[in-house]
């Protein structure tokens, strides 16, 4: 079992054996966990009745898109490869001619894959690095931009890409880390202040706190809605607990979140895809606290953070759908998020990577439009808060849910006890659900019988929920 940070890993060469699944890390890291991290505290659980299953939202199995490296205007390829190479010079894959590259992404190439995605219905994570690769800032100069472009920029990811897409800084520069108290990179440039491998020592959850926090808010000053953070390839490696909760602290502080989330791992195996929840406490309150990690179930295959990568689309899944990575994760109920870098999307301007994703959306949508939805991670880390958090107690043939979080599409199957169709009461009262026959039309207010069981759908209020299922 093998799980990887992103942008940790470089494909294996043709000469690499078949167990040598991947090759060496972006920047050099202590030795590969297996699994997600053990050392995260997960916090408490409260008692769930074992009658009780709780499904995927309206039973249908969650997708979602993650992409990286993207922000305002700025192709992060072109501005990061000869930082990168500074700070390891004698890495061959930083040697590349970057200067032939396109500076910039369009915001017509923006709209185009944002539009495309509302069509398609698809919904996910989208980065804005706060300052690229130290170009200039996004709540105030971006040099080589007029300032009216940069706004016209900023409002295009505001209208078209949020209302799908959660928004998180992916740190600061992504390449160089600054110096939160003058705004200036630490000097010398080398692997220990590339952000990608930041910290190089282990540092505590406030100090993280505290970077990430500067990322968070100059987001905030562009009117930009942040509920997570993502992280830029390695950062935090060496004090995963701390990022962990560093960013429940963070993204707490500056948005006040109610579930703040996290991208930074990939996994790659047969571990199951869900969210993790994190630092779990004060359940027992009005105000309980987590942060949940939400990891992505394949990496990218669309043309590397670079773009400068052949797309490989096949490895999501085949053009009819009846195989890839996705597929895999479909067919065993796991959640199946797709992971791309924008430069390996825009490839250079030949958008060879986004061809390669509308494919694979596309194959996607067709064969199991019925069976799956798009959600945003925010959404992914919501419903697994309810699962995991919701109390669930079971007195004859009433069920008493108690949810910290409210959360929407709450989908269980209970056993039958009798003939009566559900009753749901809560504080505005009490409601039944309406029958369904086709597992199609399964959604908020509805019950589907199935054998011996009964499938509920519910837009799960916080706080006490009595289901009567006589």
């Amino acid at each position: 079992m093998l799980t990887l940070n992103r942008r940790e890993f470089l494909r294996a060469t043709a000469a690499a054996t078949a167990s040598a699944v991947l090759a060496p890390t972006l920047f050099p890291t202590p030795a590969r966990a297996a699994g997600l991290p053990t050392e995260i505290p997960p916090g408490p659980r409260p008692p769930q009745d074992p009658s009780v299953q709780i499904l995927h939202p309206r039973n249908r199995t969650p997708l979602a898109f993650i992409i990286d490296d993207s922000t305002c205007l700025v192709n992060m390829a072109y501005f990061c490869m000869p930082q990168f190479n500074a700070a390891l010079p004698t890495r061959p894959d930083y040697w590349k001619k970057w200067k032939t590259w396109p500076r910039e992404i369009p915001d017509d190439f923006v709209r185009e894959f944002g539009e495309f995605a509302a069509e398609q219905g698809v919904r996910g994570k989208y980065s804005l690095v706060p300052y690229p690769a130290c170009v200039g800032w996004l709540d105030r100069e971006l040099p080589g931009w007029s300032r009216k472009e940069l706004k016209e920029s900023l409002k295009l990811v505001r209208d078209l890409i949020a209302p799908n897409f959660d928004i998180t800084p992916e740190m600061i520069t992504h390449t160089r880390v600054i110096d939160i108290k003058t705004g200036r990179p630490v000097e010398p440039i080398g692997p220990n202040t590339i952000e990608n491998a930041y910290p190089p020592v282990k540092k505590s959850a406030d100090e993280l706190a505290a970077y990430i926090a500067y990322a968070l808010k100059i987001l905030k000053n562009c009117d930009i809605a942040c509920g997570a953070i993502t992280t830029p390839g390695g950062f935090g490696n060496k004090c995963r607990a701390e990022l962990s909760q560093a960013v429940r602290e963070a993204v707490t502080a500056v948005y006040a979140t109610e579930i703040p989330h996290y991208f930074k791992y990939i996994i790659e195996d047969d571990e199951p895809t869900h969210p993790r929840l994190e630092h779990v406490e004060n359940l027992e309150t009005d105000h309980p606290r987590l942060v949940v990690n939400v990891p992505a179930g394949i990496g990218d295959n669309f043309g590397g953070w670079d773009g400068d990568r052949p797309p490989q689309p096949d490895k999501y899944a085949t053009e009819d759908a009846s195989a890839g990575r996705l597929i895999d994760l479909i067919e065993r109920n796991q959640p199946a998020v797709m992971f791309g870098h924008w430069a390996g999307l825009y490839t250079h301007g030949t958008k060879k990577g986004l061809e390669a994703a509308k494919r694979v959306i596309l194959s996607l949508n067709r064969r199991y439009r019925d069976t799956t939805i798009w959600m945003k991670t925010g959404e992914l880390a919501r419903y697994q808060a309810a699962k995991e958090l919701t109390r669930i107690e079971r007195t004859g043939n009433t069920l008493t849910l108690t949810a910290p979080f409210a959360c929407p599409d709450f989908t269980l199957r209970i056993p039958r006890a009798g003939n009566q169709p559900p009753r749901l009461t809560h504080d505005d009262g009490t409601a039944a659900f309406a029958e369904v026959n086709d597992p199609r039309d399964v959604k908020p207010g509805t019950w589907l019988p199935q054998n011996a069981a009964n499938i509920l759908c519910i837009n799960l209020p916080k706080g006490r929920t009595l289901l009567a299922i006589d």
